[in-house]
């Protein structure tokens, strides 16, 4: 695996080795070892799942609070997305900033975001399947959100407004000033 920083304190890129042939490909998605000794210290407990049936969902931007905060592991198995975290840490000197990072699942990149960041992601492609793993379980008297649009954060999306698809709840998510 190769492990890149980001220009934000936490989050990291993983790029795995892909061994392909005539029949197909292999490649090792998480090593727990290799993940603790090259990203983080942490034990998943959770696997999620999500499909989009068609370019222009949106989901996020999503986080939990307190105790319950979770730092994901996040993966495309089919098609492609614009993953983004949003660095929510108070007092964190990148506190607002974000990354973003073009996941599919012909590179099978994926993207570590630890506690502490609001998490979204755009579906690029119809038909996408969306993984993460957490390291804590979902908690929904302890979940926040913020708006896509939050000029707060200033996200560069990929689509066009007219092209997002949204869940009435992330419609209605809070700005960071609310």
């Amino acid at each position: 695996m190769k492990y890149i920083k980001t220009d934000i304190e936490g989050p990291v890129i993983i790029e795995p080795r892909v061994f392909g042939d005539e029949r197909g490909y292999f490649f090792e998605s998480f090593r727990e070892e290799d993940f603790k000794a090259n990203v983080a210290d942490v034990d998943f407990v959770q696997d999620n799942e999500s499909w989009s049936q068609r370019r222009g969902v949106l989901r996020g931007l999503h986080f939990q609070k307190g105790d319950t905060a979770q730092a994901k592991l996040v993966r495309v198995v089919r098609g492609r997305v614009q993953d983004v975290a949003v660095d929510i840490r108070e007092g964190s000197p990148t506190f607002g900033k974000y990354i973003s990072v073009i996941l599919d699942s012909e590179s099978h990149r994926m993207l570590y975001i630890p506690r502490g960041f609001a998490h979204g992601y755009a579906v690029l492609e119809d038909d996408t399947v969306f993984q993460y793993k957490c390291d804590s379980y979902y908690a929904p008297g302890h979940e926040g959100s913020y708006r896509w649009n939050d000029p707060a954060f200033g996200i560069e999306w990929m689509l066009a407004p007219e092209e997002i698809i949204l869940s009435a709840k992330d419609a209605a998510a809070p700005f960071l000033n609310d």
